[in-house]
């Protein structure tokens, strides 16, 4: 699996850089996203824009992902989603479960104001 991981002050921007997401890839992409929470940059931004096409099983690990952030006190934010992909997801009713945007930048801001309302709660 090609992927390409950017590391940001509050947030790991992953990178995948294939066509397709299929299941064989969340083995790997979990001990990715493990990896990534071992420091001290928990956030996650899964940016999906080269990705044409994911597999059922491959969106429901992106679902449980976004749970498990969210259980731990993490954001995990997917964006860039080409439309035919979002067209699927919405088709399939994963789209509302997921915390998408349409833009990188704009996954930068929704993880800075989640930690704000973190901090605000603690």
């Amino acid at each position: 699996m090609k992927v390409k991981i950017d590391t940001k002050e509050k947030f790991h921007v992953i990178n995948i850089q294939e066509p397709l997401m299929t299941a064989n890839m969340t083995e790997e992409l979990t001990k990715l996203i493990q990896e990534c929470r071992q420091g001290p940059v928990k956030n996650i931004i899964l940016n999906l824009r080269a990705v044409n096409s994911v597999e059922p099983d491959a969106a429901l690990f992106l679902l449980k992902s976004q749970q498990e952030s969210y259980d731990q006190n993490q954001s995990f934010v997917i964006c860039e989603v080409p439309k035919a992909t979002e067209d699927w997801l919405d088709k399939e009713e994963y789209l509302e479960l997921m915390n998408i945007t349409p833009t990188e930048s704009e996954a930068w801001d929704i993880v800075q104001m989640e930690e704000i309302e973190r901090e605000l709660l603690d």
